[in-house]
């Protein structure tokens, strides 16, 4: 933990580069709660400071001879932060006896004087050091060592985003944490990844994204994105004129950060929508085997469940379920708001808690059990033959792979040798579950894509499929599913559709055995 050093002074709290605006403290039942903002650095080409406006909650009981941990929270994309502390995103912790301090990012709520660099860890990760210096002198909180607050931290998507740009910010400048534990939920591992698979524009997702963001993204990203939705490419700058968004969001994750050398040494709380279309289970599952030390996934746990950032989808026809058996499973019933306590219960108040599944992925099948596993790998493969793509307007292709029973866990990929005759080549490609070819759907919603600007020829190809859980019974089949187009990417299917051939296919499952 790096030092805090803070000096308190009549009226507010002051330090050499924050500044603390006018705080309002009100009493809500037995929780006082406390309005203020911390000045941070310029939005980049700027010299004004921006405020970062936030809510501290504290709970009833703490104080300087009865100190809590306290937990960060932050919202998702165009929220604001929780000013209520009877609200479901504080109180649990609160009844818990955590202190809270929620807050409004950058370009969102009210601290709305700079714009929304997408958790950038010279802006947004900035914003939260500003936050983390105010506390570390509050005499109510825990201090592990002189100016060294305990802390931890929740949210979810962009909530889930500051967790990591702000661990990895304290890692980049003093080579040690300053959070003690952290609960991030369906975020992301790369948002190249995630925006754009294969440089492929989920323009659904883009659209949605933009609508919610637009007073606060700089002009070039609304630019950017605007460019993405009309071609169905990410613009990367290449074509003069168009902006390259591949810089913008260079930094912006935490595959940049692991490229520097960097690692997450605290434990980690992981909640993944498998059926999540925006931050797939895959970030997640990227986000485990390589931005914690293995010291770290010793004290973790993995939850994946039916759930996270979905949107209204017709083709092609795909199972969507919502629920959360594995958090149930570790709490005897219970949800992830419950097992988050109890990890930090553990991890920051150092109790005896009996927390099953450390070490693990527990996650959530399309029929709704709770699959545990040690690997995510796949360890068996499967020939499939000819791989073929539809026509633009033709039901998608199932074609099978096993019969049941069996249980797949994890990230599964399809290899072979593709030949795609004409330009701006895409195919999108997911597993499937039914009794035959005509009832097969999509196993927990996403397909992935290929794509190819050029024509190819029996080219070695190796695609990485959507991560899923699942178990396929005794009278059902698991099957390759194979379309032209898909509903995230609307609009944008292969310029030469049923051209996409692979051959001599094999698809490599995670088999739980």
């Amino acid at each position: 933990m790096r030092p805090r050093f803070l000096a308190v002074a009549a009226g507010g709290i002051v330090t050499a580069a924050a500044v603390v605006t006018p705080l309002v403290a009100t009493a809500a039942s037995t929780v006082t709660t406390t309005n203020g903002c911390v000045t941070s650095v310029p939005d980049p080409g700027s010299t004004t400071p921006v405020q970062i406006c936030y809510s501290l909650f504290e709970p009833a009981g703490a104080s300087p001879t009865s100190k809590v941990p306290l937990i960060f929270h932050s919202h998702g994309w165009g929220g604001s932060r929780t000013t209520d502390p009877t609200s479901s995103e504080v109180k649990p912790y609160l009844d818990a006896g955590y202190g809270v301090l929620s807050f409004d990012q950058r370009g969102f709520g009210q601290s709305n004087g700079g714009k929304a660099y997408v958790e950038n860890p010279d802006v947004e990760g900035r914003d939260v050091e500003k936050l983390v210096d105010l506390v570390a002198h509050l005499d109510w909180v825990v201090q592990d060592g002189p100016g060294d607050p305990r802390i931890g931290a929740v949210g979810g998507s962009y909530g889930g985003g500051y967790q990591f740009v702000s661990a990895f910010r304290e890692i980049a400048d003093t080579h040690k944490q300053v959070f003690d534990a952290l609960a991030p939920q369906i975020t992301w591992w790369d948002l190249k990844q995630s925006l754009a698979p294969q440089g492929v524009a989920k323009t659904e997702w883009d659209s949605a994204l933009t609508a919610a963001g637009a007073q606060a993204l700089p002009p070039q990203v609304l630019q950017g994105f605007a460019e993405s939705a009309a071609t169905g490419t990410w613009t990367d700058g290449s074509i003069p004129g168009t902006v390259n968004l591949d810089d913008f969001f260079a930094k912006n994750g935490p595959s940049w950060q692991v490229s520097q050398g960097r690692h997450i040494d605290v434990p980690v709380l992981f909640g993944q929508g498998i059926t999540d279309e925006l931050f797939p289970l895959d970030q997640g599952l990227k986000n485990w085997a390589n931005a914690l030390t293995p010291r770290a996934r010793e004290k973790s746990i993995f939850i994946g469940y039916n759930g996270g950032h979905v949107l209204p989808n017709a083709y092609p026809l795909t199972v969507q379920p919502s629920n959360d058996p594995c958090s149930a499973q570790l709490t005897g019933g219970k949800n992830f708001a419950a097992l988050t306590v109890e990890f930090f219960n553990r991890y920051l108040k150092h109790m005896k808690v009996a927390l099953p599944g450390l070490d693990a992925y527990h996650l959530a099948t399309a029929a709704g059990t709770c699959t545990t596993t040690s690997a995510v790998t796949p360890n068996k493969s499967y020939d499939v033959g000819t791989v073929a793509t539809p026509e633009l307007a033709s039901p998608a292709i199932a074609t099978k792979i096993a019969d049941g029973p069996l249980r797949v866990a994890g990230t599964p990929y399809l290899s072979g040798t593709v030949t795609a005759a004409g330009v701006n080549n895409r195919a999108f490609y997911a597993l499937g579950i039914g009794t035959s070819v005509a009832d097969a759907k999509i196993v927990q919603g996403d397909m992935y894509p290929w794509s190819s600007m050029l024509p190819v020829a029996s080219a070695p190809v190796n695609i990485e499929l959507p991560s899923v859980a699942v178990d396929v019974p005794a009278g059902q089949s698991l099957f390759l599913i194979t379309a032209a187009t898909n509903d995230m990417y609307a609009g944008f299917g292969s310029r030469t559709p049923g051209a996409v051939l692979i051959q001599n296919a094999k698809v490599a499952l995670p088999l739980v055995r």
